[in-house]
């Protein structure tokens, strides 16, 4: 059973709007507190987040059984993570140590009367991870429109003009860089773990020996691997004897395998521990016989493999090879992430490109923005870089946006040029280089490289990724209110004891 926040507040306790920050520090945390905290006071806005926390993690569950992390506490976690780009251990420390932080999660008390509340590790990790990228999209809009309505009242206008800035950039999955080579050892080594588990749960025959195979499948790894890396006199000839070799005792590992596969399948139907073993031993059989027949068509029949019959790897197999076609030449393998900015800084959507070109998410981002951004706002601008440009997706955000930015690479008819020429479009593209600063701070958001498993926890730690960000700008445009009263008082004071003197 889980409730919003923690209700019951100690004798000694301190209330989530009584937490005080330290509004000259530098470091980040402290506007994300103040953005949380403002959230948490804001009725309206409070109202919102619970309601889509409640929807995605309360769903299907009784209100009933021993009393679980609060949804408060699993948003604020989530969205500390994400800023400071750190591990579960480091905020397991921070969230039974930082007092500000045990403050705005509502259980920091003096100590006075009541014993410390401390969170386990395991707690926090399994918590954490409820939050999925349909539910924090939701919330990060909540966010965006927030800080869109403090930035209304300094400008006291009737509609919010909306200046969107779009780009993509790169952002890493947690792999290694992979070679046909190294591949087909990762493919090995976890078919021979998976049948260690089996040994574990069961009297399986046939492998005494499975400590000795792994160590002598390492060892022709690493001479293959090794020629590859050092090249040398008769590089090609030593490296295709050194992979016949590999591919040799891959093919026998492989055979082994298929023969017990019968005897694990009988077994998995008697103890139920071995259907989930199984199962991935069947996945990491099938990557071994690919990565062989990739191998030995590549190196011993000198092939050139298609694209589309590449992995590159067996842990995060959605995982793409991107080449931004930077001066460094650098190789990411992760996924594109579209990234839309305004001229606050806030990011107002973000999307996970999978498998997809620059000019194909243009159209689908006017849609996304024009239902977010309905009411209360004019969509007066949108600007791309050149590899976004697209006759059609123009002509759709031409209906959606007042003034498209979309440059044409190459040649352009004299409409188009004098379309470029214009003062406005000119001051317009010029300003669309402010997105690279806001993808930069977003990359020391964590959204730089994705330590979570599978293309859902890349989807899910990239969206809080973006919100930690947005709530972190939030954060700062509430401390810059409550500090410019104080700095017109300063200059006023100064200013009367100029005049007195």
């Amino acid at each position: 059973m889980r409730k919003y926040f923690k209700q019951d507040l100690p004798l000694d306790g301190l209330a989530i709007g009584e937490v005080k920050f330290d509004m000259k520090s530098r470091h980040q945390l402290p506007p994300l507190l103040a953005a949380l905290q403002y959230i948490f006071e804001t009725p309206e806005i409070n109202e919102q987040v619970f309601a889509i926390l409640e929807q995605q993690i309360l769903k299907d569950k009784k209100a009933t059984g021993r009393p679980g992390m609060s949804l408060w506490e699993v948003l604020v976690l989530g969205c500390v993570r994400l800023l400071l780009n750190t591990d579960y251990d480091s905020l397991h420390d921070l969230s039974n140590n930082h007092e500000s932080l045990r403050g705005i999660l509502g259980v920091h008390t003096t100590g006075s009367v009541t014993e410390k509340h401390c969170y386990n590790l395991s707690t926090i990790k399994e918590n954490v991870r409820l939050l999925d990228e349909e539910t924090v999209q939701k919330i990060n809009t909540i966010i965006v429109k927030a800080g869109h309505q403090l930035k209304k009242k300094e400008k006291r206008g009737d509609d919010l003009k909306l200046e969107i800035k779009a780009d993509t950039y790169p952002v890493e999955s947690n792999v290694h860089f992979p070679t046909d080579m190294n591949l087909l050892w990762d493919s090995m080594r976890k078919s021979l773990d998976m049948i260690m588990l089996v040994i574990y749960f069961t009297d399986i025959k046939g492998w005494r020996k499975i400590n000795y195979l792994r160590k002598d499948l390492k060892k022709y790894y690493r001479i293959t691997s090794e020629i590859h890396r050092k090249k040398g006199g008769n590089y090609k000839e030593r490296l295709v004897n050194a992979a016949g070799n590999y591919l040799e005792k891959s093919k026998k590992l492989s055979k082994r395998i298929g023969k017990s596969m019968e005897e694990i399948e009988q077994l998995a139907a008697c103890n139920p521990k071995v259907i989930g073993i199984l199962e991935e031993l069947k996945y990491y059989e099938k990557m071994l016989n690919k990565h062989i027949d990739l191998l030995e068509r590549r190196i011993i029949k000198g092939e050139k493999i298609p694209h589309k019959e590449k992995v590159f790897s067996i842990f995060e197999e959605h995982a793409e090879w991107l080449n931004k076609g930077k001066a460094n030449g650098a190789i990411v393998i992760g996924h594109n992430v579209l990234i839309a900015t305004d001229q606050y800084g806030f990011i107002v959507d973000h999307h996970v490109a999978i498998q997809e070109v620059d000019s194909a998410l243009a159209i689908p981002l006017g849609a996304r923005l024009s239902s977010s951004f309905a009411e209360g706002y004019v969509l007066e601008s949108i600007s791309f870089d050149r590899g976004f440009h697209s006759k059609l997706a123009k002509e759709n955000l031409n209906k959606i946006f007042e003034k498209v930015i979309m440059p044409k690479p190459g040649k352009k008819n004299k409409e188009e040029e004098l379309e470029e020429a214009e003062a406005d479009y000119v001051v317009k593209r010029k300003r669309h280089s402010a997105v690279e600063s806001n993808i930069n701070e977003l990359e020391h958001c964590g959204v730089d490289r994705v330590p979570d498993k599978g293309l859902e926890g890349f989807k899910s730690y990239t969206a809080l990724g973006v919100m930690a960000y947005n709530l972190k700008r939030l954060g700062k445009l509430l401390i810059a209110q409550k500090i410019a009263p104080r700095k017109s008082q300063k200059v006023k004071r100064k200013t009367a004891i100029r005049q007195a003197a």
